[in-house]
């Protein structure tokens, strides 16, 4: 998925107030140090990097879903619903998601057998559907969003 950052003035705002806060509790940084911080607070390795991300528009994220939210679908065409453990973009369009259902879905279609699944990893487009289809055409995986 696709990192939202603040725009330059908000980072700049921030590396201003964390400067303000070490100088109160007695450790004066200079400015550069605090962008250089707030840099790898938002995960980036230093200001320049940071300030070329925020300088970009943002795309918009995959229907605002993020790790640790809930979702609800239908995976090979049972419904089910639980937590998304990973995201991640993958390119082309695509998400890598991870999701860990909260009961176990039968994958299976035979009334004979049966193979439950707890945990999944897929691709999913931006609105939630995977690529990959069974052989009936239906996708993997169609989000809830």
């Amino acid at each position: 998925m696709t990192t939202a950052y603040p725009t330059i003035e908000e980072l700049k705002s921030q590396a201003k107030r964390l400067r303000q806060a070490m100088e109160t509790r007695g450790t004066a940084i200079s400015h550069g140090a605090a962008l250089e911080l707030v840099a790898q607070q938002h995960g980036v390795r230093d200001w320049n990097t940071l300030s070329a991300l925020a300088t970009r528009p943002n795309e918009e994220p995959i229907a605002a879903l993020s790790v640790g939210a809930k979702v609800r679908g239908r995976y090979l065409n049972q419904t089910f619903s639980g937590k998304i453990l990973a995201l991640s973009a993958h390119g082309g369009g695509l998400h890598k998601i991870t999701i860990h259902f909260d009961e176990p879905v039968d994958v299976v279609t035979f009334e004979s057998f049966s193979a439950f699944r707890q945990r999944i990893n897929a691709q999913v487009d931006g609105n939630g559907v995977s690529p990959r289809k069974t052989s009936n055409g239906v996708p993997h995986l169609v989000l809830d969003i």
